[in-house]
Order: structure tokens, then C-alpha cells, then sequence
């Protein structure tokens, strides 16, 4: 399990080349959802996710032989622009390997920032390369499953404990794990009374299937939401939401592209469907807590298009 001394050593690690985001009260999402709202906004990290604190965590524990034979990464979007452009700071080669689903964008940024980016047919191909990847000498830079990645994303819980108001409760959205778990270690030890929910959308369930079996399985994948679609979660991220997280809430993809709309219009922020999901889990919190809850969003990320966020509007009909 990832403590707060580990949380602790990499955001004294990871200082001077990340950003500490604003934590700021929302007047208008506690006007929209009834009671006090803090987010913390985590879009306005470098390369506009929270992914630059584990990738650069990881980065800057590297030997001068990994660095020299370079790094490779998989990504649904946000890890692979993190790496690649944190990698280029640092003066060390990335490769990247994407679905071909994952957003235009991303996959300009990657390679923009000098990445070699290689594209396959879904994340379960993806997976596989950069195994193969790693296995003729790169260093593998894991989204979730790597303990100095888990810790660097803890700083984000590092952050929102020293800046927030009193919280009772935190919402934080779940891909392969690895920012859940790294918040919910940070606020067990420093806010230990505040409840930490996880969310999911609709075909990006790789958590919550794990919580119902007992360990990390498979997971088919059919959400629109890129960013979180892992194809499993890991032991270690498995371990951190099982003990410390109070639930994990699933929505339909509908409801996250809503929830962006709903951060544009009431929050004043530009978000990914990733964070819009937290907005439809935050009402299902408050269904369960009531009026009395004093919320705190983690908005994980506002890497998207217009045109993506209009594409979507269009498919489910909320224009």
C-alpha cells in the first residue's frame, strides 16, 4: 500500500515541473447540485491532466541507463501526452502506443512533443505491444500499475487535503486505478473522515467487475470515454479502492458528455468526459448521503475538441 511518506517524497520529487492546481469553491455547482462544491481543478495541470505527476514522478526515478534506452507508455489519451511531453523536458525518448480510437488531439500532442507514437486496432492490442516493447529494453512508464506512478498521482489528494474547506465527501473518476488510489491513500491519512467515491462510465467498468470478483479480470470495453477505458485494472490499484474507497458508481456515457456540458455552463471550465462523469456520480452520492454533504470533485482532465464534445452532444441527443 502507497503511505503518505511515499505521497510526501514524490511531490517533493515532482515539484518545480508540474503545477499545483487551484482548489477552488464552485458557486455554480453548489448552486446546481444543492449543496457546497470544491473542486479541484486538476485540467489546468501541465498537459492539461493530472497524468504529468505520476509520468514525471517516474521519469526522475530512472537511471541513467533507462533513461538513455528510453521509455514507453500506453495510453487511452492523457498518459501518453503527459509522457511525451514531460519525456522531452527531461531529455528522454518516449514511445507512445495509442488505439487508433483514442482523440485526434491526443495523438497530434504526442507526436508534436517528439514522441514516437504507434497507433493499434483497441487497448487490448495496445497493451500487448508495449509488452513486447518492454521486453527489447524500454522502461515501461505504466498508467496505474507502478507504485512511483500511484504516488506521484497522490499529490493531486496531497494538494486538495492542505487547500479544501471541509469536506465529507470526494468524487474522483477511475480508469485503471491509479488516481484513486493515490488520492484515497493521501485522504485516509490526512482528511481520515471523508468518504471517497470512485466513478465509472457505462463499458469502462474494469473496476467495479474487479470489485465483484474479487481481483482484476478482463473487461470488454465499449464506452466512448477513451481515457478511461483500461482493459483491467492492476493488484495494486485493485488493493488501494477495495480498502479505502467507499464505492464505485457507474453512468452512462450519455450522462458524462452531459456532465461536461454542465462544468462548461455552471463551473465556467472546459472538461473531458473523464471529469463530466463526475457530475451524474455526485448526485448518486448525494442519494445516498443527503443534503448535509460538503462535495469535493477532483476534475481530472479537459483534454477534448469542440468538435468532440459537439460529436457527442449530437449522438445522444442533448443539443
Amino acid at each position: 500500500m502507497i503511505g503518505i511518506s511515499d505521497i510526501e517524497a514524490a511531490a517533493e520529487r515532482i515539484a518545480g515541473h508540474v503545477v499545483h492546481t487551484p482548489t477552488v469553491p464552485s458557486p455554480g455547482l453548489s448552486a446546481l447540485l444543492g449543496v457546497p462544491v470544491t473542486t479541484k481543478l486538476e485540467l489546468l495541470q501541465r498537459t492539461g491532466s493530472f497524468k504529468a505527476r505520476g509520468a514525471t514522478a517516474k521519469l526522475l526515478s530512472l537511471s541513467e541507463a533507462e533513461r538513455a534506452a528510453g521509455v514507453v507508455a500506453v495510453s487511452g489519451g492523457n498518459h501518453g501526452i503527459a509522457l511525451a511531453v514531460m519525456a522531452a523536458a527531461l531529455d528522454v525518448k518516449a514511445t507512445v502506443v495509442m488505439p487508433r480510437t483514442a482523440p485526434a488531439r491526443s495523438i497530434a500532442i504526442a507526436q508534436d512533443a517528439g514522441a514516437s507514437v504507434r497507433l493499434t486496432d483497441g487497448m487490448d492490442s495496445a497493451f500487448e505491444l508495449v509488452n513486447r516493447l518492454r521486453d527489447e529494453g524500454l522502461t515501461l512508464v505504466h498508467p496505474f500499475d507502478d507504485p512511483v506512478v500511484v504516488a506521484g498521482q497522490g499529490t493531486v489528494g496531497l494538494e486538495l487535503a492542505a487547500d479544501a474547506d471541509e469536506l465529507t465527501d470526494v468524487v474522483v473518476s477511475i480508469g485503471g486505478g491509479g488516481l484513486i488510489a493515490g488520492v484515497a491513500a493521501a485522504l485516509r491519512a490526512l482528511r481520515p473522515g471523508v468518504r471517497i467515491w470512485g466513478v465509472e462510465t457505462e463499458g469502462a467498468q474494469a473496476m467495479s467487475e474487479a470489485l465483484a470478483a474479487g481481483g482484476p479480470v478482463p473487461v470488454a470495453l465499449s464506452s466512448i470515454v477513451t481515457t478511461l477505458s483500461a482493459p483491467t485494472v492492476s493488484r495494486l490499484t485493485y488493493d488501494h479502492v477495495s480498502a479505502l474507497v467507499t464505492e464505485v458508481l457507474v453512468v452512462p456515457d450519455r450522462e458524462a458528455v452531459r456532465g461536461c456540458l454542465d462544468l462548461a455552463e455552471h463551473a465556467k471550465v472546459w472538461a473531458e468526459p473523464a471529469a463530466g462523469c463526475l457530475l451524474p456520480a455526485a448526485r448518486q452520492v448525494l442519494d445516498r448521503v443527503g443534503a448535509g454533504a460538503r462535495l469535493g470533485l477532483v476534475v481530472c482532465g479537459g483534454n477534448t475538441s469542440p468538435g468532440d464534445v459537439k460529436k457527442w452532444t449530437e449522438q445522444f441527443g442533448l443539443s
